[in-house]
């Protein structure tokens, strides 16, 4: 009996992988499509997933749309293609016997600026999906005001009723904050206790209150695949207690973690339960539940580039209160977007160096069914996390997308970029050898990321 709900997370899972990655292939083989007609050249097929094909229709350019019955991709063939990679040499023999009309709509007798644009456009178009996400979310979400102000409230054991939506918060335990740098400065130097002393503005009167911690030990999310996944912690719950010592502080906890060296720990939890459900307590609308887990040492990402690496368990914190918003303008909200998607390729770039270099961890890299279990895992957390971690996946098959490796765009690019120079393209022997490596190293890559996905 207990094979049923593993075998409905695995259709789950498998689910959230499928709808996520059709998306973004979707996007990335438009982009090469859509381009490559502007340009002038035309497209036999354009195929959603690969192996039999399911649906089909032919439109009135002649273009075959399809969806296929194994949805791990898809492609554009454009016309004098070899395959659906538009990979290797072109058949010169079959170009040779097409009129200048013909050889002009094919992608290898197109112009050089037309074969960079087309090739170029898929990681283009995935970076454009990403902003209009991230951007989206902005814009649907709003900014926080520049003055620390409480919108709404956590659900916590200590300090409930003391804040209260509309309360600007003037300073913690005497440190002022007049904006978020200086909030988030001052929990540095706020002590482990239950409450701690706030200074608000209420309806125009300013007054000390005893409220929460800021930064209580509140779980905002949980990492796949992490200690706190495999314990059953989930978004929502409070650390209470470590061991049996109380904690108040979301610190108090990342502290307790670091200590323990990879030693089992034993963690009280507070769980709020929606209303009506059984197995909590009136008085509380709670319960408490005692897990056990074992920290794992993974790579932290800092702001400068580098890596630390420490114990953790695999679970973010949040805020007592979610700050109040403003609305954020178009302009605003694409800027946000953008500046998003150049964190996620600029910490991509800073992963990779440091784990060639051996600084961090190659388990930092996941392969399919990571990023199935990652998709499953948004898709739980809500529709705006799944939306969020689509933008996250596109950009980086963006990226991945540009590497200089023969099969990848960036191998196209790189080809067009040394005809561009030489005034010649590569011979067909050297694509078709660079193509073949290629191959093999996207392959020993995706089987190395899902050897991870395994072990580690």
């Amino acid at each position: 009996m207990d094979l049923l709900p593993d075998f409905g997370n695995v259709l789950y899972t498998a689910a959230a992988f499928v709808v996520a990655l059709s998306i973004i292939v979707f996007i990335h083989e438009f982009g090469h499509y859509i381009v490559g007609r502007w340009s002038g050249i035309g497209a036999e097929v354009f195929s959603l997933g690969f192996g039999p094909v399911l649906v089909s229709r032919v439109d009135r350019r002649g273009t075959r749309w399809q969806i296929a019955a194994i949805p791990l991709g898809g492609y554009v063939r454009f016309n004098g293609d070899s395959n659906a990679a538009s990979a290797g040499a072109a058949d010169e023999a079959e170009l040779d016997a097409m009129s200048p009309e013909e050889r002009r709509r094919t992608l290898a007798g197109a112009p050089l600026w037309a074969r960079f644009a087309t090739v170029a456009a898929g990681p283009v178009f995935n970076f454009i999906l990403s902003v209009a996400i991230f951007a989206g979310a902005v814009a649907w979400q709003g900014v926080a005001t520049e003055a620390p102000t409480v919108g709404r409230l956590a659900t916590l054991p200590e300090g409930e009723g003391a804040l209260q939506p509309g309360d600007r918060i003037l300073a913690l335990d005497g440190h002022e904050t007049p904006d978020y740098r200086a909030f988030y400065a001052a929990l540095a130097d706020l002590p482990p206790t239950p409450t701690v002393r706030w200074s608000i503005e209420r309806d125009g009167t300013a007054r000390d209150i005893d409220g929460p911690q800021p930064m209580p030990p509140l779980l905002s999310g949980v990492m796949p695949s992490s200690a706190a996944a495999g314990a059953g912690l989930k978004a929502g719950d409070v650390i209470t207690k470590v061991d049996g010592a109380p904690i108040w502080r979301f610190e108090d906890l990342r502290s307790r973690v670091g200590a323990s060296a990879g030693a089992p720990l034993d963690l009280t939890v507070w769980r709020p339960l929606p209303a009506g459900a059984a197995g909590g307590t009136a008085a509380t609308g709670a319960q408490l539940l005692t897990l056990s887990l074992t920290p794992k040492r993974m790579d932290l990402p800092l702001p400068n580039g580098d890596f630390e690496t420490r114990w953790m368990i695999g679970a973010t914190g949040d805020m007592a209160f979610a700050p109040e918003t403003r609305a954020a303008g178009p302009l605003e909200a694409l800027e946000r977007g953008a500046g998003q998607v150049w964190t996620i390729v600029t910490s991509s770039v800073s992963a990779f160096e440091h784990m060639i270099l051996g600084k961090i961890s190659s388990c930092n890299l996941h392969g399919a069914v990571g990023i199935a279990q990652g998709s499953a895992a948004a898709a739980q957390a809500g529709a705006m996390d799944f939306i969020w971690f689509i933008g996250v996946l596109s950009t980086a098959v963006g990226f991945l997308n540009l590497f200089p490796v023969p099969v990848l765009d960036g191998g196209h690019l790189m080809f067009y970029l040394w005809e561009a120079v030489t005034r010649r393209p590569p011979s067909p022997a050297v694509l078709n050898v660079l193509t073949a490596a290629g191959m093999v190293a996207v392959l020993s890559l995706m089987l190395f990321g899902l050897w991870n996905d395994v072990t580690c």
